[in-house]
């Protein structure tokens, strides 16, 4: 009978530590409530080549947020070494999107983009810039250039195409 309730008493345990650690995993996740479905305006940009999808939901720059009825944060600006996404000012080709210096899955991907102009030089046939390396090599050959905008943007990519 000792025997019995100690084999009781040892897969009672057992069975304390497996439904202890089920919920440690549940827990792992974040708190965040009940998931709904929101329809959120989204839109496309290249990179490498190919059209990833992304949101816009913060700017740095408050003229900005408010042209895009999105939110204005000021901390924004003081982040430094973000990756750069390029936005081509006046003439472009057609079907011309912005263009990003990376995505998710490579090493330097942040969701937060430090915002690029792009601009042809005058006498040059805009092509269809579809790459970083792209918009660097046609600014060094002195097609383009590219100016800072000092503006940092908060657009995660939702959805790579390759």
């Amino acid at each position: 009978m000792v025997h019995k309730s100690l084999i009781g008493a040892g897969t009672l345990v057992l069975l304390s530590v497996i439904v202890v650690s089920a919920a440690a995993g549940m827990r792992a996740g974040l708190p965040l409530g009940p998931v709904g479905h929101a329809t959120e305006a989204t839109y496309l940009g290249y990179y490498d080549g190919h059209k990833d999808t992304f949101v816009v939901t913060d700017t740095s720059n408050r003229p900005q947020a408010k042209a895009m009825g999105i939110n204005y944060s000021a901390e924004l600006a003081a982040v430094k070494n973000a990756p750069r996404q390029f936005f081509i000012e006046g003439t472009a080709a057609q079907g011309q999107l912005s263009v990003f210096g990376s995505e998710p899955g490579e090493s330097d991907y942040n969701p937060l983009w430090e915002e690029i102009g792009v601009t042809w030089k005058a006498g040059v046939k805009p092509v269809l810039l579809v790459r970083d390396d792209q918009i660097d090599k046609l600014a060094k050959e002195g097609k383009l250039t590219e100016h800072d905008l000092h503006i940092v943007l908060n657009a995660p990519i939702t959805r790579v195409a390759h």
